[in-house]
């Protein structure tokens, strides 16, 4: 049965490739975003509602012009190191902005809610890979700001009924493979973009030996000495939330419940630089630098539950798969780009 789905944050990098798979499976999507860190051209729905999560007049307005079966909520500042400067917007966007939410969801007798968490909850693991039973000690506001909505909804799951299921993940990569949508970060922290985008510096005549790419430690205890960590392809966590709505609507009495999510596999920081090499055919280079504070060796989550219950597991294991579906979307980008400078020109 074909449902109305809100989706916070929808003009985002996760966001809006959630929305494109809403669409094709049939749903009527409507998207509320305030448009600080997303984009409008992301949205491929009619319905973009923009707004702010801190004003609970605007999101009560949204419920009571549509008629919302399920939420999915992606709106939340999310870099770890921003979050350590500026703990007070974390706090104050990701908690506050999620409790304004979940509370019109109460007033307007909406009970299901899938929200897109972090493993970020879980801080320096003891176990690899990290399995639910893992105790959540974050270590940054970002983690604990995520951890904080977590709780909020185990408390109304008990209190309200409030039936959600939360999606604990880390590195989210590549992008659309139809070329449609890709990742945009001001600034951008992920990795293989990073690496992608010293590709397109060389490819454009840049020096490769002035490379700006930095290897945070060379010296962990791994294989080829650098952090190794769990890579997921954007279309499969959004395949995770389309189940993780699946089975709210399936069961009608979850309460709160969480899954990890992860491809079975990690990739180190060195891996992921000689991917990149392949796919762009470029000599990437880099500058080792030391560790980052708190930066564990490996990080990798164990998504046994989520193929258990939820019926979920990957389809994009393969990393080089992955940077060429990001590369294909950057590579189209430069493409329009240049083409609209010529013209302007």
């Amino acid at each position: 049965m074909k449902k109305t789905v809100l989706v916070t944050g929808g003009a985002g990098y996760i966001g809006s490739h959630m929305v494109k798979l809403l669409l094709e499976k049939g749903h009527r999507v409507v998207v509320f975003d305030n448009l600080s860190r997303g984009f409008a051209d992301a949205v491929l729905c009619p319905d973009l509602v923009v707004g702010d999560l801190l004003n609970p007049a605007a999101i009560n307005d949204v419920f009571s012009r549509f008629q919302v079966d399920v939420v999915m909520h992606f709106a939340a500042l999310a870099y770890v190191g921003e979050s350590m400067q500026h703990p007070r917007e974390y706090y104050y966007n990701n908690v506050a902005g999620s409790m304004n939410l979940l509370n019109a969801m109460l007033d307007h007798g909406i009970d299901k809610f899938v929200f897109s968490s972090t493993c970020a909850t879980y801080g320096v693991p003891e176990k690899m890979p990290i399995t639910e039973a893992e105790a959540q000690r974050p270590i940054n506001p970002y983690g604990q700001s995520k951890l904080m909505v977590e709780r909020i909804l185990a408390d109304y799951a008990q209190a309200y009924g409030m039936n959600s299921i939360a999606l604990r993940y880390f590195n989210a990569a590549g992008c659309d493979p139809d070329g449609r949508l890709g990742e945009r970060h001001d600034p951008e922290t992920h990795l293989i973009p990073l690496v992608l985008e010293e590709a397109q510096r060389v490819i454009q005549g840049g020096n490769p030996a002035a490379t700006g790419l930095e290897v945070f430690g060379t010296d962990f205890d791994t294989a080829d000495g650098s952090c190794v960590r769990d890579y997921i392809h954007v279309t499969d966590l959004c395949a995770a939330h389309l189940a993780a709505m699946d089975r709210l609507l399936d069961t009608p009495e979850t309460g709160a419940e969480a899954y990890n999510l992860g491809n079975g596999n990690g990739f180190s920081v060195l891996d992921v630089i000689d991917v990149c090499r392949r796919v762009t055919g470029v000599g990437i280079n880099y500058r080792a630098s030391a560790r980052r504070p708190g930066d564990p060796a490996v990080l990798i989550g164990s998504a046994d539950k989520a193929l258990d219950i939820l019926g979920w597991e990957p389809r994009y294991t393969d990393l080089e798969e992955i940077v060429a579906s990001a590369w294909l979307w950057m590579n189209g980008v430069s493409a329009q780009q240049e083409k609209a400078e010529e013209l302007l020109a």
